[in-house]
């Protein structure tokens, strides 16, 4: 057995005081307070849920740091539910907005935040679970919750892996911390063969296997089958091209906007902000007025919306996978933050993909841009050179976009082999 990390060996012993640095720090970040409050009664809550159940033959406990992450996960529950019936499943979060988001997921007998974790709280929590298969989606390793899961019997799983360059598991100075965790699970299940390798190569693991993302699974079938919120606008913009900004954080829009002016006669304009909560939904139309661009709310579009002088703004959630199918072009935010948002919805509708430069981290947004499917702007500039090649260019706008959906469709199949890799876990009846 190998000697416990330096790093790791620090994060067992300063762990069990993360509840008293919390509360210190709660007072300062009304987030940390709103967590701590949420995390109140989780225990007796938890085991309240669970005890009401019947007896299962196999609970499987899946674990996404946000949003994002689970939604990598729904097309494997949907299909381990058709291959073992009488499975049960439990689903924790880390961030408030996956929470948020999914808190009423109908598949799952309990949705909740993990608790902080201390020690106690890990072995606590892994034995009120008694989970037989745990799976953990993409990343969010907590050193004390899973060691817990492991010593419960549980089989650990980490599907969808990546190690992008630049990453903190590729440091140094952490190797030592993350092999020991990542020796825990298992078996890893990675994105690309590249991540295979890397998880070999680098830190020992030869439980590992390529299986693919399962969100190019989700993406198709969600594109295929819902198009409900899509059907009301799309009359709206009937007979105009639409390019529809998704996810934009205030740098984006500061190049989308004018870059879109310069097309605003052919092309209307649909903005979905990543945050729509009231003042960021405020600060954008005032923004938009300062240009003298007039803008409605699509919680208050007016019968007499129009698509050639006014700009839709999206402030509320659920719409912006759908808007794509009435989309021409779609320019995807967070690539001038920390990291673009997802590439795969816009893709999968046939249209070019516009984004900013900081995509690195993100394995589908580097793919599609290899591929040629998704087209980077560095500046303002950039943007309006784009749209206006795309907007003249109809036969590169069409090839930009069928090289964006043979991307995603080269990319699916994650989910059936991801989900035989779990249902041998699944103890059978006798």
């Amino acid at each position: 057995m190998t000697m416990p990390s330096l790093a790791l060996i620090a994060y067992r012993l300063s762990s069990p005081l993360q509840p008293t640095v919390l509360r210190l720090l709660s007072s300062r970040f009304p987030k940390l307070k709103t967590l701590e409050k949420v995390r109140i009664n989780l225990f007796p809550e938890l085991e309240k849920k669970l005890n009401a159940l019947p007896k299962s033959s196999c609970r499987l406990w899946v674990h996404a740091s946000s949003v994002g992450e689970f939604e990598q996960a729904r097309p494997i529950i949907t299909e381990l539910r058709k291959t073992i019936p009488g499975m049960d499943l439990v689903v924790s979060f880390f961030s408030e907005s996956g929470y948020e988001a999914r808190k009423n997921y109908p598949d799952a007998a309990a949705v909740f935040y993990l608790p902080v974790d201390t020690p106690e709280n890990a072995k606590k929590l892994a034995s009120l679970i008694g989970a037989n298969i745990f799976l953990l989606m993409r990343y969010d390793f907590w050193p004390n919750h899973l060691e817990a899961i492991k010593k419960s019997g549980a089989k650990m799983v980490l599907a969808a892996a990546t190690l992008p360059a630049g990453s903190p598991y590729l440091k140094r100075s952490l190797k030592g911390f993350y092999r020991q965790l990542f020796s825990l699970f298992d078996l890893i299940l990675t994105i690309s063969d590249k991540d295979r390798k890397a998880f070999r190569d680098r830190f020992g693991c030869q439980n590992v296997q390529r299986a693919g993302d399962p969100r190019f699974d989700q993406v198709v079938e969600r594109k295929n089958n819902s198009a409900e919120q899509a059907s009301k606008l799309k009359p709206l913009f009937q007979g105009r091209m639409v390019l529809v900004g998704g996810s934009t954080w205030e740098p984006d829009e500061s190049i989308l906007v004018p870059a879109w002016l310069t097309q605003q006669k052919r092309l209307s304009l649909v903005l979905v902000p990543h945050q729509v909560d009231r003042q960021n939904i405020e600060r954008l139309i005032n923004d938009l007025r300062k240009k003298n661009i007039d803008a409605v709310t699509i919680s208050s579009i007016p019968e007499n919306f129009n698509p050639e002088t006014q700009v839709l703004v999206v402030d509320q959630t659920g719409y912006l996978a759908e808007l794509y199918s009435i989309a021409s072009i779609a320019y995807v935010g967070g690539a001038f933050g920390v990291n673009v948002h997802n590439t795969i919805e816009p893709a999968a509708h046939s249209i070019p993909v516009l984004l900013g430069p900081r995509y690195s981290n993100s394995p589908e947004a580097t793919g599609l841009v290899e591929a040629a499917g998704g087209i980077v702007v560095n500046n303002e500039q950039d943007l309006r050179n784009e749209l206006t090649g795309l907007m003249e260019n109809a036969g590169y706008r069409r090839r930009t976009g069928h090289i964006a959906v043979a991307y995603v469709r080269s990319k699916l199949g994650a989910t059936s082999i991801i989900t035989k890799a779990l249902a041998q876990y699944c103890p059978t009846k006798s």
